[in-house]
């Protein structure tokens, strides 16, 4: 077996820090402007190795915030676990610098009570979590999706009660409509939980949170907003300009398929790389610094299939402000 070298974390990851974070809503958490996301990338069947050059990369450059759940894989789980070895391996002298987010809310396990949000669901789920990522408690616990069934304050109800538990210090809520978003901030801030953050899918090419509603009532009340999928799963990038590759994720057509790069998309994504080359940036580049750019984004969630790629996006995380 292979000794593993002591990882130490680069003496001068906060030297930027005026540039690298924001407040996150009203609250007293700062936030890095780019956030890791494990939603892919970072399971069983990755190389752990590549994984661990990733995380430590990220948290040289001062990415303190780590996005995970309870089905990140693939294997469902196996993210979380991977996890939970980078802690044991590299990340325990550092607990304290790190804010560690998961969720639960989409489908874990079989049967009825392992999907949507209901209160056994979301304790349970959390409670495997902690087991997997080998913590006492996560800096930020979200309720992942919308559940039109279970009355909300069963939901909210839970997510309390696991702050008062202390095994989340913070709540979020990830993909609620707005009129479910609104009787959230009320019930939480009601009973002493206030809602930290919401996370949404926006992009410049899915804009819904601002259509919507959702980022601007974030703002109005003090609640911090992350967008997920800034890249649109590499669409926003130069990597589908000439074609479908070999080795890309709408290839394999897992979570991107073909039939979604319709001419349509492609002439779009043609004149947003016309317009990133006249700012002299990447079509990558661009997109995030727009999503940055918006008033109330706190941060961005980004993946990483390499120390190359993550570093690539962090240039965008230079915005000012």
């Amino acid at each position: 077996m292979e000794l593993k070298g002591i990882y130490q974390a680069d003496a001068a990851r906060y030297d930027q820090s005026e540039n690298l974070y924001r407040r996150c809503g009203r609250s007293g958490v700062l936030l890095p402007k780019i956030s890791l996301g494990f939603w892919k990338n970072f399971g069983g069947v990755n190389p752990y190795e590549r994984s661990r050059a990733i995380t430590h990369y990220a948290f040289d450059h001062g990415i303190t915030h780590f996005d995970l759940a309870n089905n990140y894989g693939p294997p469902y789980g196996t993210a979380e676990e991977n996890f939970g070895r980078l802690m044991d391996d590299d990340f325990r002298p550092y607990r304290d610098e790190l804010f560690i987010s998961t969720k639960a809310g989409y489908d874990m396990w079989p049967g009825p009570y392992g999907n949507w949000g209901s209160r056994k669901y979301l304790m349970a789920s959390l409670d495997q979590s902690l087991k997997r990522m080998h913590l006492d408690y996560v800096d930020l616990f979200y309720s992942h999706r919308y559940d039109p069934e279970t009355p909300l304050e069963e939901t909210l109800q839970a997510l309390v009660d696991i702050v008062r538990q202390g095994k989340a210090l913070y709540v979020g809520i990830s993909r609620w409509p707005l009129e479910a978003l609104k009787v959230a901030e009320k019930y939480l801030r009601e009973h002493d939980t206030p809602l930290l953050i919401y996370q949404g899918r926006l992009n410049l090419l899915d804009r819904a949170p601002i259509e919507e509603g959702e980022l601007q009532f974030c703002f109005e009340h003090g609640i911090g907003f992350i967008s997920f999928s800034p890249l649109a799963q590499g669409l926003l990038t130069d990597r589908y300009l000439n074609g479908i590759p070999e080795d890309s994720r709408m290839a394999r057509g897992v979570t991107l398929k073909e039939d979604v790069l319709t001419p349509e998309l492609l002439q779009k994504l043609h004149e947003l790389n016309s317009q990133a080359a006249l700012r002299g940036e990447t079509l990558a580049e661009m997109a995030l610094r727009w999503i940055l750019e918006q008033k109330g984004v706190t941060s961005v969630i980004v993946g990483a299939s390499s120390v190359a790629q993550l570093a690539t996006n962090l240039k965008a995380g230079v915005v000012k402000g």
